[in-house]
């Protein structure tokens, strides 16, 4: 976990408690964390899932690691120290999205298990729902996908640290739901997500 340097720092509680904002949004508010393979689909499934979400009249944000990666996190690359604080810092970003009420769907490989644990934890001490969904496809059918062309790329060696290729994914092992992104449609990974979100009570009406 990160180190607290700042001092002489207080929490500033607010007069709006979190119930009043999930009674307004009629929801919950919730992380759900996508991670796989590069070019697995999880981010195809999560902003499929946030339309669906939306178009229900619900209020829904997609975080997408190459996204974040254009602002919030663009003075960090690829080595596993750079990679932990990527997870960290997207993790308290979930957890301020969840805490307003909002269902945070984020999409990162987030390749280790002690990272997705820490974000996990995070949730829990918060009182925060966190959904790790498992985006489960075998290397290979990446590569046949390769929409990016980042594998062919780390194959060359023109990529160094490439997760799946020189760098290691370690799977979830008891995520909330495991999608096998190669034998379904988007629209089916999205409706099994719907539906544990509503077996969650997230969908709280």
């Amino acid at each position: 976990m990160a180190e607290q340097k700042a001092t002489n720092i207080v929490w500033h509680e607010g007069h709006v408690s979190r119930s009043k904002r999930e009674e307004l949004l009629a929801q919950h508010g919730a992380t759900v964390w996508f991670t796989g393979l590069p070019s697995s689909g999880k981010s195809t499934v999560a902003f499929s899932v946030e339309h669906a979400l939306i178009q229900q009249g619900r209020l829904a944000y997609v975080l997408d690691g190459d996204n974040v990666r254009h602002g919030l996190n663009k003075n960090l690359g690829f080595s596993a120290a750079d990679r932990e604080e990527n997870i960290r810092r997207i993790g308290e970003v979930c957890k301020l999205f969840a805490d307003a009420g909002v269902i945070c769907l984020a999409s990162f490989v987030s390749p280790y298990v002690k990272d997705r644990d820490n974000v996990r934890k995070i949730h829990d001490a918060a009182g925060l729902p966190f959904i790790e969904v498992f985006v489960d496809v075998p290397v290979n059918e990446c590569e046949k996908r390769d929409p990016k062309g980042l594998y062919a790329k780390a194959r060359k060696g023109e990529i160094k640290g490439f997760t799946g290729i020189d760098d290691p994914y370690e799977p979830p092992v008891k995520p909330e739901l495991a999608l096998k992104n190669a034998e379904g449609t988007v629209a089916d990974a999205a409706a099994q997500v719907l539906a544990l979100l509503k077996a969650k009570g997230v969908l709280s009406k």
